[in-house]
């Protein structure tokens, strides 16, 4: 019996069957929909994993738990999930920032094929199916579910997911792990009232975003919104600071450089030469380094430029503006939830989970698969690979252990 309909329940429970032809194998909803994530990822098309072929790296990529999914990895890594869905009819596509996507750019792609599978090895499924307890009798796990019903299986796969809040998790209470408690990871970054909201929609290629006081630091696309900063950079640099940036209230002072791959040195070269051979021209005329036009303007006006010509700068203004360009400075206070792929920091401890089974240290017959577990990637395909590499080997081992 699999608890969870989603990527890391629903890849245990038609790889169990799959293996174990003679097992019947039953997956419990609480919703009434299936793989709600895999449907969202992505912007619906569904990030299925990263292009990262090394064990190492693609482990260092999760702030929480790399020890434990470079233990699992082995068991099905990057390899085995391009080639699993490639069997069945599906393949993926690599993006140039290392995320691999189903070449028809849409999520239900991937839902079909997992569907097809659970039909091919008779998955039961039951939707709108709670689980309120969990109960061992020494031989068999005793499932209660809303509403008094209660079920038995020999073997018992816990994939329910993130909660955000640790009373969420009361119905595991009685198996005796330990939870680390669930916050947020994953969010963007709230700067209300801050001028810089008015250039929402203002996106820049690469930029650097730091928490010097928390002595962090992230880079890649930035994107500004009406409520603060979002992109690539601030979302994985949220997942690194989940649990910092909760103790501060979601309060920090943000560093970003638009110019990341120019030192100060090199832009005041950069800004001497404007002066030399652009003197008699406005400032803001034409925006310079392949700022966005609009971005480059607040930044002049955040320096005290009106319609000076170049020639015409003060040693003050110049220094605004080259502070601005590179470490231009921003509070926030509050986070937004990115999109609807909530990822909580938390879970199952994982010192009580054997990462290469996924099986419990503590019960017989009980395993746990995907974010139940206090293990979070960065955004890019990082979670979902975590998902399809426990489901597998939890369906592994239950299968092995079946057919003996």
């Amino acid at each position: 019996m699999v608890i969870g309909g989603g990527a890391a329940g629903f890849f245990c429970a038609v790889n169990a069957a799959r293996l174990a032809p003679g097992l019947d194998v039953v997956v419990l909803e609480k919703s009434t929909k299936l793989l709600s994530k895999v449907r969202v990822s992505g912007g619906g098309r569904c990030n299925v994993t990263h292009a990262c072929f090394d064990i190492t790296e693609m482990a260092s990529r999760y702030p929480r738990g790399k020890n434990f999914v470079k233990r699992a990895f082995p068991g099905f890594f990057t390899t085995d999930t391009v080639n699993w869905f490639r069997e069945r009819g599906v393949e993926l596509k690599t993006e140039k920032d290392g995320r691999m996507f189903p070449i028809t750019d849409s999520s239900e792609t991937i839902i079909q094929c997992l569907l097809r599978e659970a039909d091919r090895y008779g998955v039961k499924v039951r939707l709108k199916c709670a689980v309120t307890g969990l109960l061992w009798s020494g031989t068999s796990w005793r499932v209660s579910l809303e509403g008094g019903q209660e079920l038995d299986a020999n073997f018992l796969c816990i994939a329910s997911g993130g909660y955000p809040k640790k009373e969420q998790y009361h119905w595991l209470s009685t198996l005796g792990h330990r939870l680390v408690p669930p916050i947020p990871s994953l969010f963007t970054f709230n700067a209300p009232g801050h001028p810089i909201t008015k250039l929402m929609g203002v996106a820049v290629e690469h930029a650097v975003v730091r928490i010097p006081s928390l002595k962090a630091r992230e880079e890649g696309p930035l994107l500004i919104t009406h409520w603060g900063i979002s992109g690539p950079a601030v979302i994985r640099l949220s997942a690194w600071l989940a649990r910092e940036l909760e103790e501060t209230g979601y309060k920090a002072d943000v560093f970003i450089s638009w110019l990341p791959t120019l030192n100060e040195a090199g832009l005041k070269e950069r800004m001497l030469g404007a002066r030399q051979t652009s003197g008699s021209n406005k400032v803001r005329a034409r925006s310079l380094f392949g700022l966005p036009q609009r971005l480059w303007e607040f930044l002049l006006d955040e320096s005290a430029i009106a319609q000076q010509n170049w020639a015409e700068l003060t040693s003050k203004q110049q220094n605004a503006l080259l502070n601005n360009l590179l470490s231009f400075r921003i509070s926030i206070s509050g986070k937004t939830t990115f999109k609807e792929e909530f990822v909580t920091a938390g879970g199952i401890h994982l010192s009580e989970v054997d990462p290469a089974t996924m099986k419990s240290k503590l019960q017989e017959g009980l395993y746990f698969a995907g974010e139940v577990l206090d293990v979070d990637g960065i955004t890019g395909g990082y979670n979902f690979q975590h998902a399809w590499t426990s489901g597998y080997n939890a369906a592994r081992d239950i299968a092995g252990k079946s057919i003996s």
